[in-house]
């Protein structure tokens, strides 16, 4: 599987800006042989917006964007993974949506981990980890953002049989080291791919740091972009899994029975 992460600067005109860009990076991913297009957190509608914003911009199930998002997919004959807000009751939810070729859906995840004031005003957290879905042959798991900061997400969906992560994201300065060091760290520590899809530029207060990535199962990179606007392609290596995972024997060696205050809470600092 050939997989495009595309970078590139925060939409300001709202969804119809979003999906006009959306189609014009499935032109260049299709081009360039990707089989699954993704994009960086809440791309179609831009991220710090605003909570006002953001809820006049949410999709309801089976919402426009949502339709829009199938009909760029089918058009271009490739899978997408695309972010915006969706409506779920009175719950304004931070999502992606995994769409095959056909433009059906596939999964839907919401953000289950908030980051600082922006996040907490604008979503209400996701109340589950989407289980892993079976694209092109592969399973991959979804994330977003903050939550591939969490060993313990990426772990979940290692064990449910991820062999790749997508975690699109909306990661500004002083946050480089999540790019380049805890990114690489979740592919290699659960012997899966991951990729990581940025912004890059400024909205609001943010200053957004681009690198985005796709890290092999060792935790190297497959692919890296820098830090402006650029469309990077990765082509998954079911060998490169295989000979991993071999290797490093990580989730066969744990030990569960150590681990329960995980579970419980614990004690916090």
């Amino acid at each position: 599987m050939r997989i495009a992460v595309d970078q590139w600067r925060p939409v300001t005109g709202g969804s119809p800006e979003g999906l006009a860009r959306l189609d014009a990076a499935a032109g260049r991913a299709a081009a360039g042989g990707a089989d699954l297009l993704m994009v960086p957190e809440m791309a179609l509608t831009g991220y710090n917006i605003g909570a006002e914003a953001v809820r006049a911009a949410a999709d309801p199930e089976n919402g426009p964007v949502t339709a829009a998002v199938g009909e760029i997919a089918r058009r271009h004959g490739l899978a997408i993974l695309a972010g915006f807000p969706r409506l779920v009751g009175d719950e304004v939810l931070n999502t992606v949506n995994l769409v095959d070729r056909e433009g059906r859906l596939l999964a839907s995840y919401a953000k289950t981990h908030l980051y600082g004031a922006v996040d907490r005003k604008q979503f209400t957290a996701g109340h589950a980890i989407t289980a892993p879905v079976e694209l092109g042959g592969w399973k991959l798991g979804l994330a977003i953002c903050y939550d591939i900061e969490f060993p313990e997400l990426a772990r979940t969906l290692a064990l449910a049989g991820a062999e790749a992560i997508l975690a699109p994201t909306a990661n500004m300065a002083p946050y480089e080291t999540v790019a380049t060091r805890l990114v690489p760290a979740r592919a290699e520590e659960n012997a899966v791919f991951l990729a990581y899809a940025n912004f890059f530029g400024r909205e609001g207060e943010f200053e957004y740091f681009g690198l985005s990535c796709v890290c092999g199962p060792d935790g190297n990179d497959v692919a890296r972009a820098g830090q402006g606007e650029e469309m990077v392609f990765a082509d998954l290596d079911r060998e490169a899994l295989a000979k991993t995972r071999r290797l490093a024997t990580h989730l066969a060696d744990r030990r569960p029975d150590l681990y329960g205050s995980l579970t419980t809470g614990g004690e916090k600092r």
